[in-house]
């Protein structure tokens, strides 16, 4: 008789209550495999501002694979208004290119907007039972019987079949487990903040930049950013006229919006490679980071620095930009990772959340293989991690490629040519129908247009 593994109830911890923990812990939930997550935040309400995540195919199939059905409703009711253009601009507003996506082939399956904490007290709905707040992890131990047991600061421990490290770009799981993942500086900094989306605010936006997302190509490698967040629900919480019944009736049954302290808003954000901003960016306040800003785009045009002039210094913050460096593969075990924890990469895709969100539907998947007794867990592990390793190191790499402080364009000379030449080529794709889809098609491929499901079997 073949060896053939025997059904088991396993039991997983996730240390890390991020997008992409949380919805591992659903799929494996909805799996019939035991789960607990644990987060460092204090409550619920820790942890997130209301900042833009932008969800690719990808990552709306990865949720619909995992999530339950109606709890999937509530990420599509509570996403903001869907952008309708993605622009490049001039520092003056010029247009450099314009375009303006296709309508998805699947709708449930579109891009989508959604602040960060709403995506987070999604996630968090249905885990209440199984979520711990305030648990620092400390450290894992492999014990002799097959389990791993996970410490945390407070004295507390937890023991389970399999530790998935969710816990970011600090990842103290992977820096016990595999320490040689380091990380690198890109050597771009970065600066964003909000500003309130008021009919005043609202006005310094051209129509197209108010429906899309608006990135900024300017001298000496700076570029910006400029996204509106739009919700289905006003400054009260309760839902707006005219989104639909059935939305309306989501977002006012759905207990995770008293949490959430996401309102309309425009955001912005700059940046350039590290030699253009002070050594001590990371220490300074939201009012030093805005007069920065302000100072860095004062030859902009006059509505980019009136809406920086309107925004709120509490919501201005600095990024350093760092990612991951590629790792020669490592044996598998009752230990894994994802997300962030294992693939930090730039924003300059917009990929980071998606491929975590691919990950925690693929490991469901192995997971549960394993739980039916189709698969042992090493080799299931193993499974999951070599085909994680071989789309995550593709998006860390062209992630990195759009924000490397060492590239040309940040250089004084030859970063005005390349400059001109990246916007004469643009203006000749913007007018050239042709180029134009063909463009548009290679950006959604990117974007995990054309690919299936990678969820429960």
């Amino acid at each position: 008789m073949p060896n053939v593994p025997e059904k088991r109830n396993l039991s997983v911890i996730i240390v890390g209550a991020g997008t992409g923990g949380l919805c591992l812990a659903h799929g494996l939930k909805r799996a019939g495999i035991a789960v607990n997550v644990f987060e460092r935040d204090r409550t619920r309400k820790d942890g997130l501002q209301g900042f833009r995540v932008g969800i690719d195919p990808d990552g709306c199939r990865a949720l619909d694979a995992n999530l339950p059905p109606a709890l999937y409703e509530t990420f599509l009711a509570t996403c903001a208004i869907s952008p309708q253009w993605f622009n490049m601009l001039s520092e003056h507003y010029g247009e450099l290119l314009s375009l303006q996506p296709s309508p998805p082939r699947d709708p449930r399956h579109g891009e989508r907007s959604v602040s960060r904490m709403t995506l987070r007290q999604v996630l968090l709905t249905g885990l209440e039972d199984v979520t711990h707040f305030d648990k620092m992890f400390s450290r894992y131990e492999q014990r002799a019987d097959g389990k791993v047991e996970a410490f945390f600061e407070d004295g507390s421990s937890a023991v389970a079949d399999v530790l998935v490290a969710a816990d970011g770009s600090n990842s103290r799981i992977r820096r016990q487990y595999l320490p040689q993942a380091g990380m690198d500086d890109t050597l771009i900094r970065s600066i964003g903040g909000k500003v309130p989306a008021t009919p005043e605010t609202l006005a310094l936006l051209t129509p197209k930049i108010h429906r899309g997302v608006t990135l900024i190509l300017a001298p000496r490698g700076f570029g910006g950013i400029l996204h509106v967040m739009e919700f289905p629900w006003d400054e009260a919480g309760a839902p707006k006229h005219g989104i639909g019944a059935t939305d309306a009736d989501l977002i006012a049954q759905w207990p995770g919006l008293r949490f959430d302290n996401s309102r309309d808003y425009i955001s912005w954000g700059i940046w350039a490679a590290a030699d253009k901003f002070p050594e001590d960016l990371r220490t300074m306040n939201g009012e030093a980071l805005l007069a920065l800003s302000r100072r860095l785009t004062a030859t902009w045009h006059p509505d980019w620095r009136k809406l920086l002039a309107a925004s709120d210094p509490n919501s201005v913050f600095p990024v350093v930009i760092r990612t991951s460096v590629p790792i020669e593969p490592w044996a598998p075990s009752n230990v894994t990772l994802l997300g962030d924890a294992i693939h930090t990469m730039t924003p300059g895709r917009g990929v980071g959340a998606n491929t975590a969100l691919r990950d925690a539907a693929l490991l469901t998947r192995h997971l549960q293989a394993v739980q039916e007794g189709r698969s042992g867990l090493v080799a299931a592990i193993g499974a999951y991690e070599a085909e994680m390793r071989r789309y995550s190191a593709e998006a860390v790499e062209r992630s990195r490629r759009q924000m490397d402080g060492r590239s040309a364009i940040h250089k004084p000379v030859i970063g005005r040519i390349l400059l001109a030449c990246q916007r004469t080529a643009m203006r000749l794709v913007n007018i050239t129908p042709p180029l134009k889809r063909k463009m548009l098609r290679s950006l959604e491929a990117l974007r995990g247009g054309e690919r299936k499901a990678e969820g429960p079997a």
